[in-house]
Formats: structure tokens, C-alpha cells, sequence
């Protein structure tokens, strides 16, 4: 049975953007570690220190497996930390950023005698990504006990997803600008004043009425408490299937601009319209979500995405200005699928009488589940265009067909399932009267 809503006197206190902006403020240094990470870590290494792409990939790949399945562990153990109260919570991510910033610093600038030894590298690099995910699971699950309703919760997220996406363009640009000297410096100084910014920010108000899970389920129950709730279920399906869909044309956006439009000088301009439009977008699904609630507002996104793209798959050599605009809808697309989602699995959660006691343990399976989203639309979009006969750097028309499919049409049929499972099961279906209004009374 649902949890029963709790009266007005228990709500959470209404949070200005000020209070928001202090939450979410640390989402633009934690950008600074997912971008170099997966994108610069291994050029850096292979000019640099000569050492294999192959490596590279297999190390990399064992550092995201092991990320992976770290989270819902990371997201137990912080609920844990956070139910004396909020301090130990607070105090233990301090440190991990800390080592977070440690790590960071050990990649770039290896003190091991000989930077191509792959041992050193694959342990700092995992301990670097279990900071990382402790940080970001327990910001994650705070900004879900801070509460409210639809428009208070896309609030908080949007303002940590909008200063997420300030922090992809800046880690993007500021090694070509500065070095990785100035950048380190920059990434510890937006770590200091996020971290205090989340310090003096608004603490989350306990749950009067929290859900009990008997002490004799032992640890693997906690683990697997959420999935024990049919709502967080069906938002994990559209989640992952709406996932696959960003990430596809995420992997294969370079090759597109590169071998389709032949417009490899524009790269970086497509890239920075992309988040800049993303990042600006989040007033306006905040706003949506005031007008027409989270579940419409995602479902419209999810529809101007796979306009968007359709629109990208009759683009060819050339067409600059027509994909500047698919760059500039596709970002304001993605912010639906930044800020929205986050906000209803807050609402999962409360509805489920879980707020304040284990959203560690939701948003563990739910950064694991998006990881993989990366690691799948790999494994799917890479092997498709080679069964069907691209190559990079292919001018074939069969080879920049293939291409023209796998970036934009599979996108546009994954999201299409991902609308049309959020519709049956949030829109149309009777029970998203509860899991999309928490704070209202039902029975």
C-alpha cells in the first residue's frame, strides 16, 4: 500500500532559487570529472605517454564496470550516514571530494616512474570514480529529500542539472585554453565553493511517516527495496530506453559531423550550442512542469527530440546551418531529459513513504542504470554501422547511409518506445495521480 501523504504542517518548506542555486551549485565541478574522464583521459594518454587505444578501451572498461556496480552500494551506505542526521552525510562527502581532486591530479600529472604502466593508472582511476560516485549519489539523494511539489523539485534539479551542463563547456574548453595545470586549478576552486555552497544550503526536513523495512530483510533487501515498487519500475524502463536513445547520437555525433555533413571545423561551435541551449532550456521546463506537470513535460520533450532528429536524418554534406538548429532543438530537448526524470523519481519516492530514509538506495540503481546506458548504446550503435559497412572516414553512399541510421532513425525508435511507456504508464494510466502528486491526500 502507498504510503499515506503527510499533512501540510510535515510538507517540506518551499525553497526559492536562491536556496536551489546553493544545492545545485556543485554540479558544475563534478562536470569537470565525468567529461575528462571518459573523453579526454585517453587521448592524454595515448599522445602523450604512447600508450594503446586497446588498453586504453580495456582499461576504461573495467573502471566503468566497476563504477557501475559500486552505486547502489554507495547509495545504501550514504542513506545509512544521513539517518543520525545530515552532518555525517556532509562531512564524508567533503572527503571524498577531496580524494576526488587527489585522483584527478595523480591522472594528469602521474608520479609513477613510467606513466604507460597501466597498473597504477587503472587504480587511481577507480578510486577516482568511487569518489566520484559517492559525491554525486549523495547530491543526488539530498536534492530528492529537500522535497516538494512537481514544480519545486524540477526547481532543485534543474539548477544542479543547468550548472552540470556550465561545467561540460568549460571542462571542454578550458584544457585547449589553459592546460591541465590551470584547469586543476580551476576544478579545485569550484570544488571549494560547491561544497560550501551545499554546506550552507537547505537541509532536507525528516519524514514524520517513513516506511519501515524490517531489520531481519538484512542488507540484500535494502539493496533491492526499490525495486519492490511498481512506479520506480516502470520510470526505470522509460529511463533506460529514453537514455539509449541520447546516448546512440552521443557516441556517434563526431562521425556524423565528420563523415555525413563533412564539417569537422564546426565541432566545436555544434558542441557548445548543444549544452549552451541545454543549460538555457531549464526555465522552460520548469515552467512547462507548472503549466502541464512532469509526465507531460518529458513526454513533449521526448517528441521534439525525435522531430529533431527525424529532421537530422535528411541532412548531408554541407548542411552546417541546418544541423546548428538540429545542435540548438536537440539541447533544449535534452534539458527535458536532464531536469525531469530526477524529479519523478523524487516523487517515486515520497509517494512510496520513502522520502528521508533511502533515496541513496534509488539513486544508486538509478546512476547505474545510466551508466550502462553509455556502455549499451556502444555496444549497440558500434557493431550496427560495421555489419552495415561503415568505416571511418567512408565516403560510400551504403557506408554514410548506415551512418545516417544509427545516429539518427534508431534514436528516433528507442525514444519513441521511451514516450510511449512513459504515456501508458504516467500520463494515461490512473495510478500517476499518485506517483506524480506525492504531496496530495489520497487514500
Amino acid at each position: 500500500m502507498p504510503h499515506q501523504a503527510t499533512a501540510a504542517s510535515d510538507r517540506p518548506a518551499p525553497l526559492g532559487h536562491g536556496q536551489a542555486a546553493r544545492y545545485g551549485l556543485l554540479g558544475l565541478p563534478l562536470a569537470f570529472v565525468a567529461l575528462p574522464l571518459y573523453v579526454h583521459l585517453p587521448h592524454v594518454y595515448a599522445s602523450r605517454y604512447g600508450v594503446p587505444l586497446a588498453t586504453l578501451g580495456g582499461v576504461l572498461l573495467l573502471a566503468r564496470l566497476f563504477d557501475a556496480v559500486t552505486d547502489p552500494w554507495l547509495g545504501r551506505w550514504g542513506d545509512h550516514l544521513q539517518a543520525r542526521s545530515a552532518l555525517p552525510l556532509l562531512r564524508t562527502a567533503a572527503g571524498a571530494a577531496a580524494l576526488m581532486l587527489l585522483g584527478m591530479a595523480l591522472l594528469f600529472f602521474p608520479p609513477w616512474a613510467d606513466p604507460a604502466n597501466t597498473g597504477p593508472l587503472l587504480a587511481v582511476l577507480m578510486l577516482t570514480c568511487l569518489a566520484y560516485s559517492l559525491v554525486a549519489i549523495a547530491h543526488q539523494s539530498w536534492g530528492a529529500r529537500l522535497g516538494g511539489d512537481e514544480a519545486q523539485r524540477t526547481r532543485i534539479v534543474a539548477w544542479r542539472e543547468g550548472a552540470g551542463l556550465l561545467g561540460v563547456v568549460l571542462a571542454s574548453v578550458l584544457p585547449a585554453w589553459l592546460g591541465w595545470g590551470p584547469w586543476l586549478s580551476v576544478f579545485a576552486l569550484g570544488l571549494l565553493v560547491g561544497v560550501a555552497a551545499w554546506w550552507q544550503g537547505p537541509r532536507p526536513t525528516p519524514n514524520p511517516h517513513p516506511s519501515p523495512l524490517p531489520a531481519a530483510q538484512g542488507t540484500r533487501a535494502e539493496l533491492l527495496h526499490p525495486w519492490g515498487h511498481a512506479p520506480f519500475r516502470q520510470l526505470m524502463a522509460v529511463f533506460v530506453l529514453s537514455g539509449m536513445a541520447s546516448a546512440v547520437p552521443a557516441t556517434l555525433v563526431l562521425f556524423f559531423i565528420q563523415d555525413r555533413l563533412e564539417a569537422a571545423a564546426y565541432e566545436p561551435l555544434f558542441l557548445a550550442s548543444y549544452f549552451l541551449a541545454a543549460a538555457l532550456s531549464m526555465p522552460l521546463w520548469t515552467r512547462a512542469v507548472a503549466r502541464w506537470g512532469l509526465a507531460r513535460s518529458w513526454l513533449l520533450g521526448m517528441l521534439l527530440s525525435v522531430g529533431v532528429f527525424a529532421w537530422a536524418a535528411t541532412l548531408g554534406a554541407g548542411d552546417t546551418l541546418g544541423f546548428g538548429a538540429v545542435c540548438v532543438l536537440s539541447g533544449l530537448a535534452l534539458g527535458s531529459d536532464l531536469a525531469l526524470p530526477s524529479a519523478l523519481l523524487a516523487g517515486t519516492i515520497a509517494e512510496r513513504g520513502d522520502r528521508g530514509t533511502r533515496e541513496g538506495a534509488y539513486f544508486g540503481w538509478w546512476n547505474l542504470a545510466a551508466k550502462l546506458n553509455l556502455a549499451l548504446a556502444a555496444g549497440l550503435a558500434l557493431p550496427l554501422l560495421e555489419v552495415l559497412g561503415y568505416q571511418p572516414g567512408t565516403r560510400s553512399a551504403g557506408g554514410l547511409q548506415a551512418l545516417t541510421l544509427a545516429y539518427a532513425v534508431l534514436p528516433c525508435a528507442l525514444k519513441l518506445l521511451a514516450a510511449l511507456w512513459l504515456y501508458r504508464a504516467f500520463v494515461r494510466a490512473p495510478r500517476a495521480a499518485l506517483a506524480l502528486h506525492p504531496l496530495k491526500e489520497h487514500p
